[in-house]
């Protein structure tokens, strides 16, 4: 009779994976020992005797690492070729090959899509939600603590589930395939799309430059003329007429320049804008700027 692994033992192998899999992280192995951990129920179900049990053990505590979310699928695809072991096809060597060739892959697509394009986009749905409702703006974290857990667990057990049924070939089709690439590059494009919005609605930057003209204004009331002001340029209104929210997109994409293709820091970047904000401030002030004509 073949050997298979049992549901409650899948369970059980990614709830180990999901829940503990940064608490045994160190130089040495990284993540090796939390994978020996998730894949222990598994062994010790497939293997009969101590010392096939110590063995498959030692294969899954060596070198391993990769993003955690979209990594599990790693540790289905090592359960289907445990199961293939047990029933005597295949190889110790292979698992152990299979493992690190997974490493590089999986790494890259979690990092970008999920800790660098879905995490964000979630980020500022939450805030634009805590920003729009002014009477309760907690409504937001609670939608993130809730909505986040919740999506990674479902997330990750999807794809623990994929590996452990299509295997490391049907993965490898799948990537071959091109969906993997039309799936991040909508992500990317959404990704896109929400951080515009975030520029427009969360980045403040103005150019006060007003022009104004002296005039008087009749008042009913008192049957005489008062002293008033009446604004004939205003560069705000004027760039926001052509494009709108331009000042603040063009403070963005200076930030990104700045970022990703001068490489200063996060921390000078702060440095420039403080500087920045200080000067324009205190150019405000200056007599003079925004004069009556």
């Amino acid at each position: 009779m073949a050997k298979t692994v049992s549901a409650k033992t899948l369970k059980k192998s990614f709830n180990n994976w999901f829940f503990w899999n940064g608490c045994s992280q160190q130089a040495e192995t990284m993540l090796g020992m939390a994978f020996g951990q998730s894949m222990a129920p598994v062994i010790d179900e497939l293997y009969d005797t101590k010392e096939a049990k110590a063995e498959g053990l030692k294969r899954h505590i060596t070198l391993f690492n990769t993003e955690s979310q979209v990594g599990s699928v790693c540790n289905g695809i090592c359960i289907g070729m445990e199961e293939q072991l047990a029933n005597g096809a295949g190889t110790a060597e292979t698992i152990q090959d299979a493992k690190v060739a997974l490493i590089g892959p999986t790494s890259a697509i979690g990092d970008s899509l999920w800790v660098a394009t879905i995490i964000p986009l979630l980020l500022t749905i939450c805030l634009s939600v805590a920003q729009g409702v002014v009477t309760a703006p907690w409504i937001g974290s609670v939608i993130y603590m809730i909505v986040y857990p919740l999506g990674t667990y479902l997330l990750s057990w999807t794809l623990f589930k994929l590996g452990y049924k299509a295997g490391l070939e049907g993965v490898q089709r799948f990537m071959v395939s091109g969906q993997l690439d039309k799936i991040i590059s909508a992500v990317t494009v959404l990704g896109l799309i929400v951080v515009g919005a975030l520029t427009a609605s969360f980045v403040s930057c103005s150019l006060n430059i007003d022009i104004k003209a002296a005039t008087q204004v009749f008042d009913e009331a008192s049957k005489t003329y008062i002293d008033g002001t009446i604004s004939v340029f205003n560069l705000d209104n004027l760039l926001n007429a052509v494009f709108p929210k331009i000042v603040p997109l063009g403070l963005t994409l200076f930030v990104y320049n700045l970022y990703a293709k001068k490489n200063w820091s996060p921390l000078a970047i702060m440095g420039i804008i403080l500087a920045l904000a200080i000067v324009l401030t205190a150019i405000g002030f200056i007599p003079g700027v925004g004069a009556f004509v």
